[in-house]
């Protein structure tokens, strides 16, 4: 009875820990006020020729070419400085993919696709922020590199935030996962956060299209970002494809897409999915409440969604904080939010009429974020289905996942796994559930090294099992941090 006692409180404790730092990290997030036009680097002429020699990009473009008039290009405005942008013109968004025909042929989207050109828009943008030491072949390309796609609401400033080494964030994780002698090694590999199309520095409908913004798809998000680290940063290896959550599915499809040709050496999803359609029926049920809440606020249903000629506090603002509401009730194990003080738990809780600090959280979170933004975002999901293209990885694959993931089950993750030849599969066990997929890194250090370094063996922690973590209460969640 002392120890269910013990452990009753040790829930309690870290609950209301964990409620107190998303407090915190809220009010931090306040964001900065973005600047209309694009700042390049200008190199001189004798760089251009020494960078050209070098495989380098010889300018940078510093801020996002698209103005951002409704919502930041940062998810964390305190690393906005630190992201780049990179434009690919007459890019097809929302094509079919043809797996059987030559890569080349998808260098400029899917077949049948539009063209943000063809609707009255600049051309197409991705961002990201590199690190690390790139290594070079005897054509000056980088064949060392780690990339890290982000997940569903995050973008590169939320991964390198939390995941670089000496950032505010890296409590979250367990400790930092980048940096020098991390577990992914600063000093040995040339490391790229990415932004995926459609929130943040990346191409998305609040730039200005709104509903006329082609829907995309997470294998136009891919080879995006493919056209970014192949023409612009001029790598020519990625080692190792990483990300959790919504980065682990598009690792996947980094997997599916560029592994054949050998471009992708290996895939690490952490948590995500090879289907979000009625293959997996949680994940399905659970964003068509989303897609739901979004829907049935009065303001949307008013203009259906054509809502950008009105001013911010009359955009489907409820809508968003009814979406994250939903999804909260099942982002944390039940004990967790169980033993959360309601006095407490009602910021996180929805209220079409709020009083006091009711629905707080998402008050204060929504006013950077965008309904059709996010409308896109989950109806990207709504008809992906990669299952009977597992076969096409040819690269080295760990799945990784959390045993306890109230969204993507573990199940599924394991049948994945079995789909590809030769693929290993580590689990563990975390009390922030989903969450658990940012401290995967460092509760699996051994093993997701070893991985990383090619040194992989069966006898590693997690494999084929599952290990708990240290400590015994979910993490402080970070403002800004849904799936």
């Amino acid at each position: 009875m002392d120890t269910m006692r013990l452990q009753a409180t040790t829930i309690r404790y870290n609950a209301v820990r964990l409620v107190a730092a998303i407090a915190v990290f809220a009010a931090a997030a306040t964001t900065a006020a973005e600047s209309a036009a694009p700042m390049v680097a200008q190199a001189t002429l004798a760089q251009v020729v020494a960078a050209q020699a070098a495989g380098l990009p010889a300018t940078e473009i510093t801020q996002s070419p698209a103005r951002a008039t409704v919502t930041p290009n940062s998810n964390v405005p305190d690393q906005d400085s630190k992201k780049r942008y990179y434009t690919i013109p007459d890019f097809r968004l929302g094509g079919k993919y043809d797996l059987d025909a030559d890569p080349q042929t998808w260098r400029d989207g899917g077949e049948g696709g539009t063209t943000l050109e063809s609707l009255g828009s600049g051309p197409l943008q991705v961002a990201y922020i590199a690190v690390g030491t790139p290594r070079r072949n005897d054509k000056g390309e980088i064949v060392n590199a780690i990339i890290i796609s982000t997940f569903y609401s995050g973008d590169s400033t939320w991964m390198y935030n939390t995941w670089y080494e000496g950032q505010p964030a890296n409590a979250f994780s367990g400790g930092a996962v980048v940096g020098p002698h991390r577990v992914i090694d600063t000093d040995t590999h040339y490391v790229v956060f990415l932004d995926a199309i459609g929130l943040w520095g990346a191409s998305k409908p609040s730039h200005g299209l709104g509903r006329k913004f082609p829907q995309y798809s997470y294998q136009d998000m891919v080879v995006a970002n493919y056209r970014l680290l192949r023409d612009h940063l001029n790598i020519a290896q990625v080692e190792v494809a990483t990300g959790v959550s919504m980065g682990a599915t598009q690792t996947w499809v980094w997997g599916v897409m560029y592994s054949p040709g050998g471009y992708v050496k290996a895939i690490m999803p952490i948590g995500g999915a090879t289907a979000s359609d009625g293959a997996d029926p949680v994940g399905q049920w659970t964003f068509r409440l989303a897609q739901a809440a979004i829907e049935s606020d009065p303001n949307w249903r008013a203009t259906n969604g054509n809502y950008y000629d009105l001013p911010k506090e009359k955009h489907p603002n409820q809508g968003m904080q009814f979406m994250w509401s939903t999804l909260q009730l099942t982002g944390y194990t039940f004990p967790v939010r169980s033993a959360t003080p309601w006095k407490t738990l009602q910021k996180e809780v929805f209220y079409w009429e709020p009083k006091g600090d009711e629905t707080a959280t998402y008050i204060a979170r929504v006013k950077n974020e965008d309904a059709v933004d996010y409308w896109y975002r989950n109806n990207a999901g709504f008809n992906y289905n990669i299952n009977s293209e597992l076969r096409r990885i040819r690269a080295r694959t760990l799945v990784v996942h959390v045993e306890n993931d109230q969204w993507l089950m573990v199940a599924n993750a394991r049948k994945a796994a079995a789909a590809v030849h030769g693929a290993y599969f580590a689990t563990l066990s975390d009390p922030g559930a989903h969450y658990g997929v940012f401290r995967a890194p460092n509760i699996l250090k051994d093993t997701i090294g070893a991985f990383i370094d090619d040194r992989f063996t069966t006898s590693l922690p997690g494999v084929g099992g599952g290990v708990e973590p240290a400590g015994d209460g979910a993490p402080a969640k970070p403002a800004g941090l849904a799936k």
